[in-house]
């Protein structure tokens, strides 16, 4: 199974470049404190790079084996 990676939006993307709201807008953030698991790939992984300031990423981990 491929590794998942969990993402919150921490802090409004109200003023934000254009660039920063696609690429949240991207990863199915729209709202504060909404957190969606995607794969960790690196694409999704420079889309996070991107937005740094305003997400909280991590690693999801298995506890329920």
């Amino acid at each position: 199974m491929a590794a998942m990676l969990r993402i919150t939006l921490l802090k409004s993307m109200i003023g934000r470049p254009e660039k920063h709201r696609k690429v949240l807008r991207g990863m199915g953030l729209n709202k504060l404190n909404k957190t969606v698991e995607l794969q960790d790939t690196p694409s999704i992984r420079g889309m996070i790079n991107v937005v740094s300031h305003l997400v909280k990423a991590e690693e999801k981990t298995d506890e329920a084996k």
